[in-house]
């Protein structure tokens, strides 16, 4: 399993690109800004879409992908997501008024988009490929990611906040490898942080503090202008130097 990394910031401006992977060449976890960065050729061989949630920072340009390039598929885009995130889809994004509803277009049999509900906990296997959805903490229904391929796990967070139970899953997976965790704010944002449910230095530490040394920590999601206040906030909380996650950066399992 292949991961590229598409976008990994909290905002856009200077090069910066909101949250979306490559998996391999026919799979994206999240569809943010990072996919205006693919060609054409490499959209049209996107086949499954994995969300977290339904912000527009994480769906953005998944219209937009269906727009582009669904005309030129023998097969519909199936979207995996939890039943909450298709209804906000279907209501509030794929509604006539938004945007046209994919899954009825060109017709309701032969559809440019298909949904597929995807439950807590439950395995999503395509091919030797496996992706369940993790607990998240955040101001709307979201999840994270737990990635397997031949070698080894990687975790995507998603959007959250304090979540014991995502550290507890990690530690209860021994092939995880990476884990990918979104902090948006510095520590001087603490209550921004709790109520919007985002991780600030501090939080995080509640959670990571301790991580088992064969698991790399990559953050992501820092908010614009900000990144290098965050990551030395967090270095302290962690009392060990942290890293950020990079556009093109490619993880290997």
């Amino acid at each position: 399993m292949r991961i590229q990394v598409l976008g990994c910031s909290g905002g856009i401006g200077d090069g910066r690109h909101t949250t979306s992977f490559l998996v391999d060449d026919d799979i994206l976890v999240d569809a943010g800004t990072g996919l205006t960065t693919l060609t054409r050729d490499q959209l049209r061989r996107i086949d499954h879409v994995f969300l977290s949630h339904a912000h527009l920072d994480h769906i953005l340009c998944l219209p937009l992908l269906l727009d582009s390039v669904a005309g030129e598929r023998a097969q519909p885009v199936t979207v995996h997501a939890t039943p909450e995130v298709i209804d906000v889809l279907r209501q509030h994004c794929f509604n006539w008024r938004l945007w046209p509803d994919f899954a009825a277009l060109p017709s309701v049999e032969a559809p440019f988009l298909a949904y597929r509900p995807l439950a807590l906990g439950e395995s999503a296997r395509l091919g030797a490929r496996e992706f369940v959805p993790v607990p998240a903490n955040h101001v709307v229904p979201t999840v994270g990611y737990l990635m397997r391929g031949a070698t080894g796990a990687f975790v995507f967070s998603g959007d959250t906040c304090v979540n014991p139970a995502l550290r507890a899953l990690i530690d209860a997976t021994p092939d995880v490898r990476h884990v990918a965790v979104e902090c948006s704010f510095p520590d001087a944002e603490l209550e921004l942080a709790r109520a919007s449910k985002h991780y600030c230095p501090s939080l995080l530490a509640e959670d990571f503090t301790g991580l088992r040394a064969d698991v790399g920590l990559w953050i992501t999601h820092l908010k614009p202008g900000g990144e290098a206040r965050i990551l030395e906030e967090i270095g302290h909380a962690l009392g060990q130097p942290a890293q950020a996650l990079t556009p093109g950066q490619i993880l290997t399992l």
